[in-house]
């Protein structure tokens, strides 16, 4: 059996090895480091596979939610609502705006944002949403864009989990993850279903000014040479990065399918088992269908419900099996996101997921042998 990674690039770089080394060589050779052909390429290609108007390349996700937030025009103590249990990232960009970060409680299947839990949070002073499409599907943003038309607020999607995937609307209509609120954000850190080798992000909006606004932001709020229109930072995509990711975004598809049949094995080899729960879609199919696209599974995550989770965790790295506890704290007791607004009652189900979650393995590379043998040694200790 082959080693067991919780991502393996290595075995995913053979397939684009050539593709990436030519186009790498070719930057070296050329010098055209920052703001290439590369990236200019890579953008109009992502606008096309995402049926946006507007692809903005930055340096990371993290820079991409910030700027995604100083393109809208926030001022220092309006609220934006996000997502209790989720990466820290989120609601740092919020606070390092001097925005004030309002945290509510997720769903215990989709681990995604509660929609009643958002409207009880909107006050006076609430101006965005930012719902976190974690794991790999899209939080319900039928009823978060009725809640930001209702009370006029602006909807920035957290895409960093779920590139790939498709919405299903209440039309009827299906929109790519990520374009459907006023701006979107990712992350291309190189474990994510779409990564490149190093860092980078982008912003996606259909809103043509935005866009304007936006391209400036993240070169130093420059529109024309060393004139400063606007307050700006300095966050490029390079063109390495951006060849790596050309190579891998027709792949994207694919990618995508070979996690969903890896997350479809995982939940056979479950079914039936007392104290595991298996992830859900959101839209409600028995186990992962078929012909699914709303969940594109950048992790594969369990809840493990009869208090052995961390004793999982041990036993699973003795067998040389790797895990992640995404995530172990909730964000409103992380000690830099204290605050006396928030009461524990407010929070039972991140409060539960935290002592439960466990995430396997899930790449494009896993095989049959290797998912066999993790879902074996699983169900055998959770038992004992």
């Amino acid at each position: 059996m082959k080693k067991i990674q919780m991502v393996d690039l290595g075995g995913q770089y053979q397939e684009i090895k050539d593709q990436v080394n030519t186009s790498i060589t070719q930057i070296l050779e050329t010098s055209a480091f920052i703001n290439g052909p590369e990236v200019h390429a890579f953008q109009k290609e992502l606008e096309e596979y995402l049926q946006v108007k507007h692809v903005i390349p930055c340096a990371n996700g993290t820079d991409a939610l910030q700027i995604a937030m100083m393109g809208l025009g926030l001022k220092p103590g309006d609220e934006v609502i996000t997502a209790d249990f989720t990466f820290a990232a989120t609601v740092e960009v919020i606070a390092l705006l001097q925005l004030t970060p309002v945290l509510v409680d997720v769903y215990p299947d989709t681990f995604n944002i509660d929609i009643e839990a958002i409207e009880k949070a909107i006050t006076p002073k609430t101006k965005a949403i930012v719902p976190v499409h974690l794991f790999g599907q899209c939080a319900n943003m039928d009823a978060i864009l009725d809640l930001a038309k209702k009370h006029d607020l602006f909807v920035i999607e957290d895409n960093a989990q779920a590139i790939g995937a498709k919405y299903l609307s209440k039309d009827g209509t299906k929109h790519m993850a990520g374009s459907m609120g006023h701006v979107g954000a990712t992350s291309f850190f190189p474990s994510k279903n779409l990564g490149c080798y190093g860092d980078g992000g982008a912003i996606f909006t259909n809103d043509d000014e935005l866009a304007h606004t936006l391209r400036g932001i993240v070169n130093h709020g420059m529109y024309e040479r060393y004139h400063h229109d606007v307050v700006g930072v300095n966050s490029r995509l390079d063109s390495i990065q951006a060849a790596v990711l050309r190579a891998k975004l027709p792949k994207l598809d694919g990618y995508c399918e070979a996690r969903r049949n890896a997350a479809r094995a995982y939940s056979e080899a479950f079914e039936g088992q007392e104290h595991i729960i298996t992830p859900v879609t959101v839209n409600n199919c028995e186990g992962i269908c078929d012909v699914c696209d709303c969940h594109v599974f950048h992790q594969y995550t369990l809840r493990i419900t009869n208090g052995k989770r961390d004793e999982l965790g041990q036993f699973l790295a003795k067998n040389e099996v790797p895990f992640g506890v995404y995530y172990p704290i909730p964000l409103h007791k992380q000690k830099a996101y204290l605050d006396e607004r928030y009461n524990e009652e407010d929070f039972p189900i991140t409060n539960q997921l935290v002592k439960e979650v466990i995430s396997l393995p899930m790449h494009t590379e896993l095989d049959e042998e290797q998912i066999n043998y993790i879902t074996q040694l699983i169900i055998g200790f959770v038992n004992e």
